[in-house]
C-alpha cells in the first residue's frame, strides 16, 4: 500500500518547509487587516458617504444624542436614520464655501444664484429615492450600507443606555469623535479596558472622594462581577 508522507525525511526538507509556512503566514499577516480578537484600536473604514463628525460634531456642535438618540434609552446607540440627515440637508445641500462663491458668482454676473448640491449630499437624496431637485427618482429609497467601526464580542453584554443616563460622556468610550473627518476607533476597548474603568467607579472608590473632591455616592457605584458584561 502506497502512503504519502506529508513532511520530508531530510533536515533540509523540513527546514525548506518550514522557511515556505513562516513566509507565507508574513504575507496573509501583511496583507490583511489583521488584530487580535476584540482588538480593533485605530480601526477607521472608508463609508459610503464622506460624512464628517469633525465639521458636525466639531464645528457645528450638533449633539452626539441628535443623531444617535438610541443610545439614551436602548442597549444600542444605533445608526441615524437618513431621514434625521434630511432635517437640515433638504435646504442646505453644499458646502459653505461653495454657496458663497456661487452667490458671488451669479451677483456678478447677474442672474440668480443656482442651486448645488455635493457628490456627498447627493448621496443622501439617492437613499431617500430624491433626485437632486428633491423629486422623486425611478430607483426608490435604499438604505445606505454604512460600515460599523466600534464592534464587541458577542459575549459582551453592553448597553448604551446605562452609561448615558449614569452621565458618562461619549467621548470616554469613543474618544474626540468630535475631531475626527472619518470615526476611527480610539480606545481598545479590551475587557482590562472596561475592568479599570468600572474599578475607578467602584465599591472603594464610591465610598471616598473622586480626583475633583467631590464626595462620590456609594448607589452609583458599579460592579466588577462578571455577571454585571456576560450574562
Amino acid at each position: 500500500m502506497l502512503r504519502t508522507r506529508i513532511f520530508p525525511r531530510t533536515t533540509h526538507g523540513r527546514v525548506f518547509l518550514a522557511i515556505f509556512a513562516i513566509c507565507g503566514l508574513l504575507v496573509v499577516a501583511g496583507t490583511s487587516d489583521w488584530r487580535p480578537v476584540g482588538l480593533h484600536q485605530g480601526y477607521a473604514p472608508v463609508q459610503p458617504i464622506d460624512y464628517s463628525h469633525r465639521l458636525h460634531a466639531g464645528e457645528l456642535q450638533v449633539d452626539c444624542l441628535y443623531c444617535h438618540h438610541g443610545a439614551r434609552t436602548s442597549k444600542h446607540a444605533g445608526i441615524p436614520a437618513t431621514s434625521i440627515c434630511m432635517n437640515c440637508h433638504t435646504t442646505v445641500s453644499a458646502g459653505f464655501d461653495t454657496t458663497l462663491a456661487e452667490r458671488a458668482k451669479a451677483l456678478s454676473e447677474g442672474r440668480e444664484p443656482k442651486r448645488i448640491v455635493s457628490p456627498e449630499i447627493a448621496k443622501i437624496y439617492a437613499a431617500m429615492g430624491l433626485d437632486e431637485d428633491l423629486e422623486p427618482n425611478d430607483v426608490g429609497p435604499r438604505p445606505i450600507p454604512w460600515i460599523r467601526v466600534h464592534n464587541l464580542p458577542d459575549f459582551v453584554a453592553f448597553d448604551h443606555s446605562v452609561h448615558v443616563t449614569r452621565g458618562l460622556a461619549c467621548a470616554e468610550c469613543h474618544g474626540p469623535v468630535q475631531s475626527m473627518e472619518r470615526v476611527h476607533q480610539s480606545r481598545d476597548l479590551s475587557m482590562g479596558w472596561c475592568v479599570n474603568c468600572h474599578r475607578s467607579h467602584g465599591v472603594e472608590a464610591s465610598m471616598g472622594v473622586s480626583p475633583d473632591h467631590v464626595k462620590l455616592d456609594p448607589s452609583q457605584h458599579v460592579s466588577t462581577d462578571c455577571a454585571a458584561c456576560h450574562y
